[in-house]
């Protein structure tokens, strides 16, 4: 898969690094000098350095041949023009990066939807692992209506149960369970332990019930 990725910040230069790692091929546009420097020097990839609100820089990353182009700067003006301009080179999907939540539905208006937030992500991946302590780790999926979870067994009216006599419910699914550091794909006839890990995939409005109904 070929991605193009606009800005050479924190958020691009990390992701373009993560697509490299999975074995795509990455173009970066930057258009600060230095920050266009350390991506050449940190990453496999071709760098340009130009403003990607330009047609020429746009041509010049062979954005016609991209099948994403991900609009990454911390500028959500020069993020909305940059996406406005690749629409017109029939790209399959374009993804654009906003700082100020109330810009989302500006980029809406013009036939952007995959709008990401990588900053109230992250806040809000904090804020539940502050008000679900229990939680190992957990994973935001969908449109953030659902949760992959992860948690140890606790809770005595459980314990000893098979999964397929809890598992699934219209609210959640156990999708993985792991015992002695080996994760194994959930049977009905396995029989949970107390203490035994899991992995739950839940609707993010029955999550609070599910962590109630596993954990003391």
């Amino acid at each position: 898969m070929y991605v193009v990725v606009m800005g050479g910040g924190r958020v691009g230069l990390n992701l373009a690094s993560f697509l490299i790692s999975d074995g795509h091929d990455v173009t970066l546009i930057e258009n600060d000098e230095n920050l266009c420097t350390n991506a050449a020097a940190e990453l496999d990839a071709l760098v340009i350095c130009g403003n990607g609100t330009d047609t020429k820089t746009l041509e010049e990353a062979n954005v016609s041949s991209a099948d994403v182009f991900v609009a990454a700067t911390g500028n959500d003006e020069a993020n909305l023009l940059a996406c406005i301009l690749v629409r017109e080179f029939n790209i399959p999907k374009i993804i654009a990066r906003v700082s100020e939540p109330s810009h989302g539905e500006a980029f809406r208006k013009v036939g952007i939807d995959s709008v990401i937030s990588p900053e109230i992500t992250a806040a809000s991946y904090v804020e539940k692992l502050i008000i679900r302590p229990k939680i190992a780790d957990l994973v935001v999926m969908g449109k953030g209506d659902a949760e992959l979870l992860d948690f140890n067994l606790e809770n005595e009216k459980v314990v000893g149960k098979k999964i397929g006599d809890i598992s699934p419910t219209d609210d959640f699914i156990i999708v993985a369970v792991y015992e002695n550091g080996d994760i194994t794909i959930p049977k009905p006839e396995i029989v949970l332990k107390k203490g035994m890990k899991v992995s739950i995939l839940v609707k993010t409005k029955a999550a609070r019930a599910v962590m109630k109904r596993f954990t003391k």
